[in-house]
């Protein structure tokens, strides 16, 4: 599964105020709330913070890739959000992050979470990529560019 697969217009934001790892944390888990349903914030903050105790998401060059399982769902969706400022997400090169796409999936789903966060840190690895998303000023913007980009 693909990055275009599974996220939607309204699961996306662009130039996000957010202060702090926690702070944009419980933002993509409130927007994915809101799409799911069944789960509560938080409890897709939960997922998530289990998930980075075991190291950081923040693949570098400015980029985060939380992600977290969930139990009472079937099917994968993501969350994607810039911020107005970058933060200190303890990435593995130690620069602060400004994009964050985030994962939620179904608990049984092992390879096909695999292959979607190699599909999104391969999309991400061209440098340009993360140069045309900070360009983005708008959630449209920033949503159509990566349905254009597989």
């Amino acid at each position: 599964m693909i990055l275009q697969d599974i996220l939607t217009l309204d699961c996306t934001q662009c130039a996000v105020p957010a202060s702090s790892k926690k702070r944009i944390l419980e933002q993509i888990c409130l927007v994915a709330a809101e799409k799911i349903g069944n789960c509560s914030a938080s409890d897709l903050l939960d997922s998530i913070l289990n998930r980075e105790k075991m190291g950081s998401t923040g693949i570098g060059n400015g980029i985060a890739i939380p992600h977290g399982r969930l139990s009472d769902t079937d099917k994968a969706m993501a969350v994607l959000l810039t911020t107005e400022k970058a933060i200190d997400f303890d990435a593995i090169d130690n620069k602060a992050v400004d994009i964050f796409i985030c994962l939620f999936v179904p608990e049984n789903s092992t390879q096909e979470h695999l292959n979607t966060l190699q599909s999104i840190a391969q999309l991400f690895s061209d440098r340009k990529t993360a140069k045309q998303v900070r360009k983005c000023t708008n959630n449209l913007q920033l949503f159509n560019f990566i349905q254009q980009n597989n």
